[in-house]
């Protein structure tokens, strides 16, 4: 693949990640349940990671500079860390080790 050719790619799972994460939060500042669980706190940490990853990869879109491999690489990077946060939190969720 060349130069930028994943960007597009991250930003739209990223983004659709990031929404996802949006939704959860939400919903457990409605139900009243983000006191009693660190749901919220590692969903938080996902989101970040999202959000990083989207601004990283439009930046390796639409910039004009010469590392934008670079951008996308860690854009990717970020990408993948939150995929293994919200794994995590799902698999511990799961198994009631989390709650």
């Amino acid at each position: 693949m060349s130069r930028n050719d994943k960007s597009p790619h991250i930003l739209n799972a990223a983004s659709n990640l990031l929404g996802l994460c949006f939704v959860v939060l939400t919903s457990l500042k409605f139900l009243k349940l983000s006191e009693r669980t660190y749901i919220d706190e590692t969903v938080t940490i996902a989101l970040v990671f999202f959000m990083l990853s989207c601004i990283l990869s439009f930046l390796s879109i639409r910039g004009n500079i010469k590392p934008g491999g670079r951008l996308e690489a860690l854009s990717d990077y970020f990408f993948l860390g939150g995929m293994i946060v919200l794994f995590v939190t799902a698999i511990l969720i799961i198994f009631k080790v989390m709650v």
